[in-house]
């Protein structure tokens, strides 16, 4: 296994997660947005509010194919990359995908501790924030629950969690 894709809702952990881990194992740390951010010199927001969703996951999706061209490496996924095109099956196919599971509570409690806030949530008041992040995680876990392991995101024990992708390496390269 060369490669490690972290997915789940925003605020799930991924980058805390995926850059722990990556030094746990040895292996480089991608964080995807931080990546379309560096490569056209914009912050995701902007790249929302100035070309649209639609052109953001075309971008998304063509930092993705790049990227899976890394090896030994932990790459952290937006929230919504597995959803879109045929980036679930890429990711599958080239790696182990992780499920950073949380409850939507949980999700809103840490979106609303963040710096940053995130520009699908901007200008939402906390009941409107609430109904967002429970309607979308519904319409998102069919893609994130097919991850090759669900893990739970709310106390992560990165020593279980390396002990677990290598089970499931293993287990990927005997049959």
């Amino acid at each position: 296994m060369n490669r490690v894709f972290l997915i789940g809702y925003m605020g799930s952990g991924k980058s805390t997660v995926g850059k722990k881990l990556a030094k746990k194992m040895n292996y480089s740390f991608v964080d995807l947005d931080y990546y379309i951010e560096k490569k056209h010199s914009k912050n995701i927001s902007d790249i929302f509010s100035d070309r649209g969703e639609e052109v953001f996951r075309k971008l998304e999706r063509d930092s993705l194919v790049e990227v899976i061209k890394m090896d030994n490496v932990v790459i952290s996924l937006g929230g919504g990359t597995p959803c879109f095109f045929d980036n679930l099956q890429r990711i599958q196919e080239n790696g182990i995908s992780i499920y950073l599971k949380m409850p939507a509570q949980a999700l809103l409690n840490r979106l609303n501790n963040a710096k940053i806030e995130r520009p699908l949530l901007k200008g939402m008041g906390d009941n409107e924030k609430m109904e967002f992040i429970q309607q979308q995680l519904g319409e998102r876990e069919r893609y994130y629950l097919r991850a090759h392991l669900i893990f739970n995101a709310f106390n992560p024990n990165i020593d279980l969690l390396q002990e677990l992708i290598y089970d499931i390496d293993n287990n990927m390269r005997s049959t």
